[in-house]
C-alpha cells in the first residue's frame, strides 16, 4: 500500500512528498497554491517486501525513522500475565487458580510462535497472518471466565483450549493444517499446562477409547446462550449438544416470528457450531468477524440469528442498481449513528457481493482499525453528533464525563462506535478477489476473528439427511441407503461440476443450499407422489372390488326371484276382496253427506246476511273513529300544568271561554248567573265559574278520556251543533293562538259531535245485527249434530280403505322386488359386460402402481437429485450422472426402476402435451427442464441463449396475463409489486450475471404473516403476497458465471437447445412449408389426440370415481350404472376415434419422416455456428435468425416433385445460404475455419470422420515421452513424436515402421513445395481417405495444412465453400428491416464509412437523411435523440465505435428491443460499427445483420474487391481517362500493389517491421491522383505518381525507415514504364501481369482466374517465407477451432505437465534451479580498479557500464526468485508483481518484472536464462582474461555503446572527429582469431534472416529450402572516414536485436530494436533483397 502505478510511483506518497519538499499543494479548481505551515507529519508503515512496497528514498529523507521491533517473549508474557492476574483477583477466583496464569500465557505464547512458523501465508492461504491481536484474543476469551462457572483448574484449561481453537483453528483451510494445530495444542497442553489432554477432554471422547481425536474437539463448545432462563448470560461449557440445538431452534422460531425476512434453516450440529462461534465474537468487546465460505453455506443467516440471540440490531446496506460511493457513505453514517446513539449493540453485516467499488472496503478497513472513516461526516453533521453525545455524556457520573469540547465529544462518539458496533464480513474464497483484497486491506485479517466455513463434512450431510428423513415411512435399510445416496448426490455433483468446468468452461457450484433443496424436494415429492399413486391404486382396487361383488351377486338374485312369485299371487287375491266391501259402504256415506250439505248451505246464507250488517256498521264507524282518536291524542299531549295555566287566567280570551262553555254543556255543568259586565244590569249566564271548577278537578283530563260518547243527550248535541260547531271562532287553529290547552279541548268537543253524528246512524243497524246472529247460532247447532253422524260413517270407510292400501302396498312391494331383482340382474350383466374388459387392465394397472409405489423411493430420490443439482448441466452431463446414480441406487438396494426417466416419474403427460403445444421443444432434455421448473421450490433462472424458454413461458402463461419485464426497465419493481399482489405471473428476461439485490426476498420467498395475510418485503415496501404468483427469469448469455451467492437463490436451468429438440422444430417448419396440409392435419391431430386422451383420462377417472364413491351395493345405484354405461360408450367412441387418429398420425409421421434428413442436416449446421462466439464475441447468431434463414431457403430454392431430389436441392441451397450469411460476419481469418467446421460436423454426423481423428488433427495428440528414436536427421522431433502418436490410432497402425523403411519416399513429400497433393508411399495413399491424409500432413508438413484443408473442403463440399462472397452492402441492406440494426464488425484498417456514405447516396439517403455519431463520453443522450428522430422520420442513423461506449450498451440494447415494425418508419435503419467487444449486447448481435469489412484474404480476392470498390467500379471513371490503355495498365498495377502490401503483413516481420493498416482510402486517393495526372500530362510522370502514392498516401502511414524502403521498392515494380509492355511479368512464375487493354469485366475475369494460393515469389520473397506464415496460419486455425470444441482432459494430459506436480512445486523447482546457476553480482569497484577510465581505451568504460546494467537485471531476477520461493512457502505475501512472475514461470515465459530491467528477448524462459548466463560469462571472461579478440556482438546489453566505443578508440588514435567516421564491413572466415585487429573490432554472433551467406563466393545467396536462418561468419568492423569507404556492390542490411524487428521509436530516430545498418556484399541488385526482407539478427527466438 499504496499501490504503484504503471511507472512505479505511488501517487499518494508523491503528493505528500510534494508538500514536504515545497510546503504547498495546488487547489485543483483554480490551480492557486495552498501553503500549509506548522504541520508535523507522523507516518507509519510495515517493513517493505512481500507485498508491501518500498517507499521512495526522496520521501523517506524527510523523516526520522524509528523501528519498532516485535515484542520479545518476556514483554508479551509480562503484559498478559498482568492482565490475567488482575482478572483472577477482581473476579474473586480462589488462590488455587494462580498457577494457571503462568501456564495459560506461556501456552498461548507457544501456540502463537509455532503458528507463526508453521502456518504460513501461501497464496492459497493468504489469511494465515498472525499478530499480537490473535494472542490477545485468546486471553480475552479466557477473561470471559467466572468463578461461578469455572469449577476448577481443568475447566479453565478446557476454556483456554477452546479459545485457542476459535482464534487459530477456525481459520484453517485444509485437514493437514488442522491436524497440525490439534497436535500442537495437544503437546502444549502437556508441556505448558501440565495436563493430560485425553483426561482433560474425556467427556467429549466420542468412542470412549481414552484417546481424544481431532474430530471429537468439535464437541468442545462454549457459549452464553445455552441456558435461556439465565439472564446473566454466563459463558458456559456446553455439555449437551442436542439441548443446545433445541435452544438455538427456539431462538430461530422467535426470530422468524418477529422478522420481516424469516429464514428456513436447519439447525444441525455444523450450523450450531458456527452460530456459537459468531456469538462468541459478538460477545467479546470490540471484536469483528470475517466469515469465509461459498454462497449458500449459511454465513449471513447464521449471523442474523447470532445477532438476534445477542439482542443486537443487525444492519445491512441495501444495494440497488445505481448504488455508488455517496450512497454507501450515507448508509455508513446511518449505521454508525445507530450504533453510537442507542444502548443496544449493532452488528454490521457486509458481504463481498455488496462490494460495488473497492473503495467500500477501504472504509471498512478504516472502521475495523480505528472505528471511524476519516472525513465521513460534514461539519454540520459533526456538530449534530456532538450535541447528541453531550446528552449521553451528561447522563454519566460526574467523574466519567468528558470535558465537553467538540473533539472530546466526537472522540466519545468514535469510542461508542468501537464499543457497540461489531462488523461481520461474509466473503467467498472463490477466485483471486479474496486474496487481492486481503493483500490490499490488511485489517480484514488483523482486526477480525476468521471463521472459515468448510464444505459440510460427511457427518453434517448425514445428520441433516437422517434428521429430515426420520419421519418418512420406509424400512431402516432403505433409510440408510437414502442417506448415503443423498451424500453421494452432493459429492458426485461436485465432481461433475469440476468436469463441466474443465471441458466446457462452464461454472456450476454445489452448495449446502442445494443439499437442503434435495432433501426438502425429496420429502415433499415423495409424500405427494405416494398419496397420488396410492389413491390411483385404491381407485382401481375399489373398481375391481365392485365388479367382483356384482358378479358374485348374480346367482343369489335369480333364486330370490323364483321365491317371490307365489307370494305375489296371494297378495293380489286379498286386495280384490276388500275392494267389494269398500264400494258398498261408500254409498251409505254419500247419502248422509247429501243431507248435511243442504243444511250447511242455509246456515251459510244466514251467516253472510249477518256479516253484511256488521260490515255496514264498521264502515260508518270508520269515519268517526279517526277523529275521535286524534282528539284523544290531543288530550294526551295536555298536562296538568296546561290546565292550571288556563284555570289561572283572570280574564281569559274569548276563544278559551268559548271552548270551556262547550265542555261545560257536554259535561252538563250549569252556568253561573252573573251581572252583565257591559252594564245593562241584567244577569247573564257565565260558564267561566263552572269551567274553573271543572278545571280544578284533578281527574278532569281522565274524565274527558273516559267520557260516555255513546249516550250524549240529544238536546246537548243540538246546542253544540247549532251554537258552537257553526261558530267561526270555534276553530282549533284560531283557539291555539289563545292557548295550547284550549286547542286540544276544542278538538275533543268537535270529535264528540262527529262521533255522536255517526253513532245515531249505527245504533239501529246494531240491533238488527244482534237479531241475525241469534238465528245463526240456532241453525249452526242443528248442523253440528248432523256433521257428527257423517264423521262416524266416514271413519268406518277410512278403516276399510287403509286396509286396502296396506294390501296394495304389499303387492306393489313384491312387484318392485321382482322388478329390482330383474333390473339388478340386467345391470350386473351391463356392468360386467361393459367394464369386464377393463378388469384385466385395471388389475394390471393396480399391479404396476403397487410396483411403482415400491419403486417411488428410489425414483423420487433420483428425481430430487436431478431437480436440486442437475438443472445447470447440458444434456449429456445430466444423462451420465443419472445413469451413475441409478447404478448406485441399485447397489444400495434402494427400490427404483431399472431405467430412470424424469418425465415418467414426475411428468404429467397432459401437462407435458400442453407445454409442447405452447412451444417447449419435445426432446427429453427440454421436457425435463419443464418438470424441474414445476417441481423445484425456488424460482427458475433459465440459461436461454436461443430464446426457447422465453417463447415457451410467454405462450404458456399468456392466458394468465403474463407481465414481461427487464432489470433495465424504469418501473420493473412497480410491475413486480402489482403482480405479486394480484398473483399474475412475471417473466424477468435478459438478466446478466448480477441479479438486482432488491429481488432477494422474492427469490428466497421470505414471506411473513402480517394482519392475517401473507406479506413480503420488497425494497422499502411491504406488500401482500398472492399464492398464485409465479416468477420466471431468463438470460440470453451463452455461458454466464453465476456465483454461488446468486445460484443458491434460484433453480439454475440450462435451456440451451438440444439437437433432438432443434431437429423436431426444423422438421415441423420444413413440413409446414413443403406440405402445409400435412402439418395442419398433424397439428390438428396433436390437439385432437391431446383432447381425446384428456377425455379418456377424465372418463376413466369418472368411472373409477363413481365406482369408489358409490355407497353400498353398486347394482342398486341406477344413476351410477347409467353414468358408467354412457361413459363407457363415449370412451369406446373416443378410443375408436383415437385409434383412427393414431393410424392417420402414423401415416403423416411416415411422410414427415421423409423430410427428417434435412432437419438433421440443418440442426448440425446450427450447432456448427453456435460455438463460434468462443472465437470472437461478435460471432453470435440467434435461433430465430437461423430459422428465418432456413424458411427463406425452403421458399426460394428450386422445387421438385421427387422428394430425394428436393431434399438434395434444399440441403445445398440452405448450406450455401448459411455459409454466405455467416461468412459475411466473419473475419477473413475465420472463413476457412468455418468451412472446415461445417464440413467436419456434417461428415462426423454421417460417420465419415472419426472424432478421435479430428481431435488428433487439431492437437497432434497428447503425448508423454516418446520411446522411439527419430530415424531421420531431416525430420523435426515434433513431427516424429506426432507420427508415433498417430501410429496408435486405428487405420494408421504400422505407419511408424513403414516410415522408417521408406524414409526417402517420405522425404520427397517432406521436401515438396506442395506436399498436400503428393501421393503417400507404401500403399498408404489407397489405405487412407482424404481426411486421414490430412493427419499425416499435419505430422510432416503442418505449414501446408491450410491448402490441404482447402482441397479437402473443395472435394467434399464444392469450390464455392472456400471462396467467401465479397463484401456486398446492397445485399446486406436487403436482408435488414427497420427494426434490425446493421452491424459493421471492425478490424484494424477497415473503415466502412466511405462505402456506407456512397451507398446512402445511391439509395437516396445522403445528406440530411443520414446522421452519424461517434460514440464516447457523453454521447449517449445525443444518440438516443437521433434514433428517436430517425425512427419517426425514416432516416438512417450511424453510431460509430460502439466498443468505446461500454456503459451505454445496455441502453442501446433496450432501444433495439423496443424497435418494432409497428412503431418504426419502414425506411429507418440503424447502422452500428464496433470492434469485437465482450460488452456488445448479445441480443443486438443475435438479431442484427452483421458484416465484417476487412481487406479480403488472398491476393485474388483483394484485387477483385478493389475493382468492385468506388470509384473503379464506376464505368464513367474507368473508361473516362484520356490515356485509357496506359491508365488501365497502371491501375491494375496499383491495385496489385495495394493487395500486395496488405498480404505482405502475413509474413510477419520479414514482410513489414510494423504491420501497417493500409486501407481503401489509400487506394482511392491514389487511383484518383493517377487518373488526374494521366489526364493532365502528355508524358506519364512516373516519378510524381510514385512519390505521391509511395511517400504520401501509403508512406504517410509508415513510421519505420526500412519499411519505407520496402514500400517504395515494391511500388517501383508496378509504377514503371515496363508495365506498359505486354510482355512484362510481375514475378518469376510468369502468371501475374497487367492484362491487355479490355473492358471492365475482362479485368475481373482475369483476376478471378488467378491461383488461390499465391507463391511467395510474387512478393519478391523466398519460398521459405511461406513456412513461417503458413505455420502461423495453421496454428491460428487449429487454436481457433479448439475454442469451439469440448476440452478433453485426462490423467495423461495432466501427467504430461511436469510429472503431475502442482503449480507451486513446478515454480519452486524452476526458481531453485535458476538461482543455483546465477553468479554473484559483478564487483564494479574491482572492475574499475582493473580497467580504469582510459582516454585511449573506451572499452574499459563499456565493460563497467555493461556490468552495471547486468547487475540491475541480475538483482531483479535474483530477488524475485528468492521472494517467489518465500511466497510459495508463505514466508512473504504473494504480491501482484510476484504473482505475475509465478504465472510467467509456469507458462515458461519471461516474467514482466525481469523485462523491465532486461535487454529485449523473445526466447522462452529456459533459453532466456541460458542466454543470460552466457552473456554474464562473456563479461566475466573479459574481466578475468582481458578484452576478447572477437567480441560477441549479441552479448551486449547496450550494443550501441560498444559500437561507439570502437569508433571512439579509432577517432582518438588518429585524431579524427568521430562524426566523420563510419564503419566499413569485411566478412571473414569462420576460424579462431589469436589477435584483435589493428583498428576496429572483430564481432561474431549475428544471424542472417531471409537469405544465407555464401561462404565460397563471399556474397549473399538464396536460403536453402526450409532453413530459415543462417549464421554469419566473424565480421571485421573497420572505422573509416566516410569519404574513404570504397564503393562496392552490396546490400545495406539493418541489424536488429530480435526477430520481432519492431521496437518503439527512440530519440535516435531509429527503433529501439535497431542496432545499425551493415553493408553486405551482394551480386544481385539491392531491390531483390529488399523484397526478400533480408536482415541481420543478434539473437534467435529459441
Amino acid at each position: 500500500m499504496p499501490v504503484r502505478e504503471t511507472y512505479g510511483a505511488q501517487p499518494p506518497i508523491e503528493l505528500l512528498r510534494q508538500w514536504l519538499d515545497h510546503w504547498l499543494w495546488y487547489d485543483r479548481k483554480d490551480c492557486s497554491t495552498m501553503k500549509l505551515v506548522d504541520v508535523q507529519i507522523v507516518a507509519a508503515m510495515g517493513p517493505p517486501g512481500g507485498g508491501r512496497n518500498v517507499v521512495t528514498p526522496r520521501f523517506l529523507r524527510h523523516f526520522n525513522a524509528i523501528t519498532i521491533n516485535d515484542f520479545d517473549d518476556d514483554s508479551m508474557s509480562t503484559i498478559f500475565k498482568s492482565i490475567m492476574s488482575w482478572h483472577l483477583d477482581t473476579r474473586g477466583f480462589s488462590k488455587e487458580f494462580q498457577p494457571c496464569v503462568e501456564q495459560l500465557v506461556t501456552g498461548t505464547l507457544e501456540v502463537y510462535k509455532q503458528s507463526m512458523t508453521s502456518l504460513l501465508p501461501t497464496p492459497a492461504k493468504s489469511h494465515y497472518l498472525f499478530n499480537l491481536r490473535d494472542f490477545a484474543r485468546v486471553i480475552q476469551g479466557v477473561l470471559l471466565s467466572d468463578p461461578e462457572t469455572i469449577a476448577d483448574m481443568n475447566a479453565m484449561k478446557r476454556l483456554w483450549v477452546h479459545e485457542v481453537f476459535r482464534v487459530f483453528y477456525d481459520r484453517l483451510v485444509d485437514d493437514h493444517d488442522r491436524d497440525w494445530l490439534f497436535k500442537c495444542v495437544r503437546s502444549v497442553t502437556k508441556d505448558n499446562l501440565n495436563a493430560e489432554f485425553d483426561g482433560l477432554f474425556s467427556a467429549i471422547d466420542s468412542d470412549s477409547d481414552g484417546i481424544v481425536q481431532e474430530n471429537d474437539m468439535r464437541a468442545l463448545l462454549y457459549c452464553d446462550f445455552s441456558d435461556p432462563k439465565n439472564d446473566r448470560k454466563d459463558y458456559l461449557e456446553v455439555t449437551d449438544l442436542d439441548k443446545l440445538r433445541v435452544v438455538v431452534e427456539g431462538n430461530l422460531d422467535e426470530f422468524n416470528n418477529m422478522s420481516k425476512k424469516p429464514m428456513n434453516l436447519v439447525m444441525f450440529r455444523f450450523a450450531v457450531e458456527h452460530v456459537s462461534r459468531i456469538s462468541r465474537i459478538l460477545k467479546q468487546p470490540r471484536s469483528h468477524a470475517l466469515l469465509v465460505g461459498v454462497g449458500g453455506s449459511g454465513r449471513q443467516s447464521l449471523t442474523r440469528l447470532a445477532a438476534h440471540m445477542a439482542d443486537a440490531e443487525l444492519c445491512q446496506v441495501e444495494i440497488g442498481k445505481g448504488y455508488l460511493l455517496p450512497d454507501w457513505r450515507e448508509d455508513l453514517k446511518k449505521i454508525l449513528r445507530k450504533a453510537a446513539f442507542g444502548d443496544q449493540h449493532a452488528v454490521f453485516l457486509f458481504t463481498d457481493t455488496q462490494i460495488k467499488e473497492e473503495a467500500f472496503l477501504e472504509d471498512v478497513n478504516n472502521l475495523l482499525n480505528a472505528g471511524e472513516v476519516p472525513n465521513l461526516f460534514a461539519l454540520d453533521e459533526k456538530q449534530e453528533i456532538c450535541e447528541k453525545m453531550r446528552g449521553i455524556d451528561k447522563q454519566k457520573e460526574k467523574s466519567k464525563q468528558t470535558d465537553g469540547t467538540p473533539i472530546a465529544l466526537f472522540n466519545m462518539f468514535v469510542q461508542r462506535v468501537r464499543d457497540q458496533l461489531h462488523i461481520v464480513l461474509a466473503m467467498s474464497s472463490i477466485g483471486d478477489a479474496f486474496r487481492n483484497r486481503l493483500r490490499k486491506f490488511p485489517s480484514l485479517v488483523n482486526c477480525c476473528t476468521i471463521d472459515w466455513f468448510q464444505p459440510w463434512p460427511q457427518d453434517a450431510l448425514a445428520a441433516v439427511a437422517s434428521r429430515f428423513l426420520e419421519d418418512v415411512e420406509m424400512s431402516e435399510e432403505t433409510r440408510t441407503g437414502c442417506i448415503t445416496m443423498c451424500k453421494n448426490f452432493h459429492t458426485s455433483a461436485q465432481t461433475l461440476s469440476n468436469r463441466f468446468h474443465l471441458e466446457l468452461e462452464r461454472h456450476n457450484y454445489v452448495t449446502p443450499t442445494s443439499y437442503l433443496e434435495l432433501i426438502n424436494t425429496f420429502k415433499t415429492l415423495l409424500g405427494k407422489k405416494r398419496s397420488e399413486v396410492m389413491k390411483a391404486k385404491r381407485r382401481y382396487e375399489i373398481g375391481l372390488e365392485k365388479l367382483e361383488s356384482a358378479a358374485s351377486q348374480v346367482s343369489s338374485m335369480q333364486e330370490e326371484l323364483t321365491a317371490l312369485q307365489p307370494q305375489l299371487v296371494v297378495a293380489s287375491k286379498e286386495v280384490a276382496q276388500i275392494m267389494v266391501k269398500v264400494e258398498k259402504d261408500s254409498i251409505e256415506v254419500a247419502k248422509v253427506e247429501k243431507v248435511v250439505k243442504a243444511d250447511e248451505a242455509v246456515a251459510n246464507e244466514q251467516a253472510s246476511a249477518a256479516k253484511a250488517i256488521k260490515d255496514e256498521c264498521d264502515a260508518d264507524l270508520a269515519e268517526a273513529i279517526p277523529i275521535l282518536n286524534s282528539a284523544l291524542s290531543a288530550l294526551n299531549t295536555l298536562t296538568q300544568n296546561d290546565i292550571t295555566m288556563v284555570k289561572s287566567m283572570k280574564s281569559p280570551p274569548a276563544g278559551v271561554k268559548l271552548v270551556m262553555e262547550a265542555i261545560c254543556i257536554l259535561k252538563g255543568s250549569k252556568p253561573d248567573r252573573i251581572p252583565d259586565p257591559s252594564g245593562s244590569g241584567k244577569k247573564i249566564e257565565d260558564y267561566w265559574g263552572p269551567s274553573k271548577r271543572l278545571l280544578g278537578d284533578m281527574k278532569f283530563l281522565d274524565s274527558l278520556s273516559t267520557f260516555d260518547k255513546d249516550n250524549i243527550p240529544v238536546a246537548v248535541v243540538k246546542i253544540i251543533r247549532t251554537k258552537y260547531c257553526t261558530n267561526p271562532d270555534f276553530d282549533p287553529e284560531k283557539v291555539k293562538t289563545a292557548s295550547n290547552a284550549a286547542e286540544g279541548l276544542c278538538r275533543w268537543v268537535l270529535a264528540m259531535e262527529a262521533y255522536d253524528r255517526v253513532a245515531k246512524v249505527v245504533a239501529p243497524k246494531k240491533e238488527a245485527l244482534a237479531g241475525a246472529e241469534t238465528e245463526l247460532a240456532t241453525a249452526m247447532e242443528a248442523l253440528e249434530k248432523k256433521r257428527a253422524t257423517l264423521r262416524e260413517v266416514q271413519a268406518k270407510l277410512k278403516l276399510l280403505e287403509d286396509t286396502l292400501e296396506a294390501n296394495k302396498r304389499k303387492k306393489a312391494d313384491l312387484e318392485n322386488q321382482v322388478d329390482l331383482c330383474s333390473k339388478k340382474l340386467d345391470r350386473a350383466e351391463k356392468l360386467i359386460g361393459g367394464l369386464g374388459g377393463e378388469k384385466d387392465r385395471w388389475g394390471q394397472s393396480a399391479k404396476e402402481l403397487a410396483t411403482r409405489y415400491l419403486n417411488l423411493t428410489g425414483d423420487i430420490l433420483i428425481s430430487s437429485g436431478v431437480v436440486a443439482y442437475l438443472g445447470a448441466f447440458t444434456s449429456a452431463y445430466r444423462q451420465d450422472q443419472i445413469i451413475e446414480w441409478v447404478k448406485t441406487c441399485k447397489k444400495l438396494t434402494i427400490p427404483c426402476n431399472d431405467e430412470f426417466f424424469l418425465r415418467e416419474t414426475l411428468g404429467d403427460q397432459v401437462a407435458i402435451r400442453t407445454w409442447n403445444i405452447a412451444g417447449l421443444p419435445t426432446d427429453n432434455f427440454s421436457v425435463d427442464n419443464g418438470i424441474i421448473i414445476s417441481n423445484a421450490r425456488r424460482w427458475p433462472l433459465m440459461i436461454d441463449p436461443q430464446g426457447q424458454a422465453n417463447k415457451w413461458v410467454k405462450n404458456m402463461e399468456k392466458a394468465n396475463n403474463l407481465h414481461v419485464v427487464k432489470q433495465s426497465d424504469g418501473d420493473f419493481i412497480r410491475t413486480l409489486e402489482n403482480c405479486i399482489q394480484f398473483g399474475t405471473p412475471v417473466l424477468l428476461e435478459n438478466v446478466g450475471e448480477d441479479i438486482d439485490p432488491v429481488l432477494e426476498p422474492l427469490l428466497l420467498k421470505q414471506t411473513f404473516k402480517q394482519g392475517g395475510s401473507i406479506c413480503i418485503k420488497l425494497g422499502d415496501s411491504t406488500i401482500e403476497y398472492s399464492s398464485d404468483f409465479r416468477f420466471y427469469i431468463t438470460t440470453k448469455l451463452r455461458n454466464p458465471h453465476y456465483l454461488p451467492e446468486t445460484a443458491v437463490k434460484v433453480t439454475l436451468l440450462n435451456f440451451m437447445i438440444t439437437p433432438e429438440g432443434l431437429e423436431d422444430q426444423l422438421l415441423g417448419i420444413v413440413v409446414t412449408r413443403e406440405r402445409p396440409e400435412l402439418e395442419e392435419e398433424k397439428s390438428a391431430l396433436i390437439l385432437q389426440s391431446a383432447d381425446n386422451k384428456r377425455q379418456l383420462k377424465e372418463i376413466e377417472d369418472k368411472i373409477l370415481e363413481v365406482l369408489s364413491s358409490s355407497e353400498g351395493n353398486i347394482l342398486e345405484d341406477e344413476t351410477a350404472i347409467k353414468v358408467l354405461s354412457s361413459s363407457k360408450v363415449l370412451a369406446n367412441e373416443i378410443s375408436e376415434k383415437q385409434a383412427i387418429a393414431e393410424e392417420t398420425e402414423k401415416m403423416i409421421d411416415d411422410t414427415r419422416m421423409g423430410y427428417k434428413p434435412i432437419a438433421v442436416h440443418s440442426s448440425i449446421l446450427f450447432f456448427s455456428i453456435a460455438d463460434l462466439a468462443n472465437i470472437e464475441p461478435m460471432y453470435q447468431y440467434s435461433l430465430p435468425w437461423f430459422i428465418s434463414l432456413f424458411m427463406g431457403s425452403i421458399d426460394n430454392s428450386e422445387r421438385s416433385e421427387n422428394l430425394v431430389t428436393r431434399l438434395q436441392i434444399l440441403r445445398e441451397h440452405f448450406t450455401y445460404s448459411l455459409y454466405c450469411n455467416i461468412c459475411r460476419s466473419l473475419f477473413e481469418k475465420d472463413k476457412l475455419l468455418f468451412s472446415l467446421l461445417l464440413c467436419i460436423n456434417l461428415l462426423t454426423a454421417t460417420g465419415e470422420v472419426d472424432p478421435q481423428h479430428w481431435r488428433f488433427l487439431l492437437t497432434g495428440g497428447i503425448g508423454l515421452d516418446n520411446p522411439h528414436a527419430n530415424p531421420a536427421v531431416w525430420l523435426p522431433v515434433k513431427a516424429w513424436d506426432e507420427l508415433c502418436r498417430l501410429d496408435e490410432l486405428k487405420p494408421f497402425t504400422g505407419i511408424r515402421k513403414d516410415f522408417i523403411s521408406l524414409r526417402d519416399a517420405w522425404k520427397s513429400i517432406y521436401d515438396s513445395t506442395e506436399p498436400h497433393v503428393e501421393v503417400l508411399p507404401g500403399g498408404w495413399d489407397e489405405k487412407l481417405d482424404e481426411f486421414q491424409k490430412l493427419l499425416v500432413l499435419r505430422c510432416l508438413r503442418p505449414d501446408k495444412i491450410v491448402p490441404g484443408v482447402q482441397d479437402f473442403v473443395t472435394g467434399k463440399m464444392g469450390h464455392i465453400f472456400i471462396e467467401p462472397p465479397p463484401f456486398d452492402l446492397p445485399k446486406t441492406f436487403q436482408d435488414s428491416q427497420c427494426s434490425t440494426p446493421i452491424i459493421f464488425v471492425l478490424s484494424p484498417g477497415a473503415d466502412p464509412t466511405v462505402a456506407l456514405l456512397k451507398f446512402a447516396d445511391d439509395m437516396g439517403f445522403g445528406g440530411s437523411k443520414l446522421n452519424s455519431l461517434s460514440l464516447g463520453q457523453g454521447q449517449g443522450p445525443i444518440a438516443i435523440k437521433l434514433i428517436e428522430q430517425g425512427a419517426k422520420d425514416g432516416t438512417w442513423v450511424v453510431l460509430q465505435n460502439c466498443h468505446l461506449a461500454v456503459s451505454w450498451m445496455p441502453t442501446l440494447e433496450k432501444i433495439c428491443e423496443e424497435l418494432n415494425p409497428e412503431n418504426t418508419h419502414p425506411d429507418f435503419r440503424l447502422w452500428l460499427t464496433s470492434y469485437p467487444s465482450d460488452n456488445f449486447p448479445v441480443s443486438v448481435l443475435q438479431n442484427g445483420v452483421k458484416m465484417t469489412n476487412e481487406p479480403p484474404k488472398g491476393l485474388r480476392a483483394n484485387i477483385v474487391r478493389s475493382y468492385l470498390s468506388d470509384p473503379i467500379c464506376d464505368p464513367e471513371f474507368f473508361e473516362g481517362a484520356k490515356k485509357s490503355k496506359e491508365f488501365k495498365k497502371l491501375l491494375y498495377g496499383l491495385c496489385f500493389f495495394h493487395a500486395l502490401v496488405q498480404e505482405r503483413r502475413k509474413f510477419g516481420p520479414i514482410g513489414w517491421n510494423i504491420p501497417y493498416e493500409f486501407n481503401e482510402t489509400d487506394l482511392r486517393i491514389s487511383v484518383q491522383q493517377l487518373s488526374m495526372f494521366l489526364n493532365e500530362y502528355e508524358e506519364i510522370p512516373f516519378e510524381a505518381v510514385t512519390y505521391l502514392t509511395g511517400e504520401c498516401n501509403y508512406g504517410g502511414r509508415v513510421t519505420d525507415g526500412w519499411d519505407r524502403r520496402t514500400l517504395i521498392t515494391q511500388l517501383e515494380r508496378f509504377y514503371c514504364p515496363a508495365i506498359l509492355d505486354e510482355m512484362y511479368r510481375f514475378d518469376s512464375t510468369h502468371v501475374y501481369y497487367a492484362p491487355p487493354d479490355g473492358d471492365y469485366d475482362s479485368y475481373l475475369a482475369y483476376t478471378r482466374g488467378l491461383p488461390l494460393v499465391i507463391p511467395p515469389s510474387v512478393f519478391g520473397m523466398h519460398s521459405n517465407a511461406d513456412i513461417t506464415k503458413d505455420q502461423a496460419e495453421t496454428n491460428q486455425l487449429f487454436d481457433s477451432i479448439l475454442l469451439t470444441q469440448i476440452k478433453v482432459h485426462g490423467s495423461k494430459a495432466r501427467a504430461s505437465s511436469s510429472g503431475g506436480k502442482s503449480g507451486d512445486e513446478v515454480v519452486s523447482d524452476v526458481a531453485a534451479d535458476i538461482l543455483s546457476k546465477l553468479p554473484p553480482n559483478f564487483d564494479t569497484d574491482a572492475v574499475l580498479r582493473k580497467y580504469p577510465t582510459d582516454y585511449s581505451q573506451s572499452m574499459n568504460t563499456v565493460l563497467v557500464q555493461e556490468m552495471g546494467r547486468f547487475n540491475k537485471l541480475l538483482s531483479s531476477v535474483r530477488s524475485s526468485l528468492i521472494n517467489i520461493q518465500k511466497a510459495i512457502r508463505g514466508l512473504v505475501v504473494m504480491s501482484s508483481d510476484l504473482e505475475e512472475v509465478f504465472v510467467s514461470i509456469l507458462k515458461g515465459k519471461i516474467p514482466g518484472l525481469w523485462m523491465q530491467h532486461s535487454y529485449p528477448s523473445l526466447k522462452p524462459l529456459g533459453s532466456y536464462v541460458n542466454d543470460f548466463l552466457a552473456r554474464l560469462k562473456f563479461l566475466q571472461d573479459w574481466y578475468e582474461s582481458g578484452p576478447p579478440n572477437v567480441f560477441w556482438l549479441s552479448g551486449f546489453y547496450f550494443t550501441q555503446a560498444f559500437l561507439t566505443g570502437a569508433q571512439q578508440n579509432y577517432a582518438r588514435k588518429y585524431a579524427i572527429p568521430i562524426d566523420l567516421l563510419e564503419y566499413d564491413y569485411e566478412m571473414l572466415e569462420d576460424r579462431d582469431y589469436g589477435f584483435p585487429p589493428e583498428d576496429g573490432v572483430y564481432v561474431r554472433g549475428l544471424f542472417l534472416d531471409g537469405a544465407r551467406w555464401d561462404r565460397k563466393a563471399g556474397v549473399l545467396a538464396e536460403s536453402l529450402p526450409k532453413v530459415l536462418y543462417d549464421t554469419m561468419p566473424v565480421i571485421w568492423l573497420k572505422p573509416l572516414k566516410r569519404s574513404d569507404i570504397p564503393e562496392r556492390p552490396c546490400y545495406v542490411t539493418p541489424v536488429y536485436k530480435t526477430s520481432e524487428r519492431r521496437g518503439t521509436l527512440s530519440t535516435t530516430g531509429h527503433s529501439t530494436n535497431f542496432v545499425l545498418s551493415m553493408k553486405v556484399p551482394s551480386d544481385k541488385p539491392p531491390e531483390h533483397w529488399v523484397c526478400r526482407g533480408v536482415a541481420l539478427l543478434c539473437q534467435l527466438d529459441n
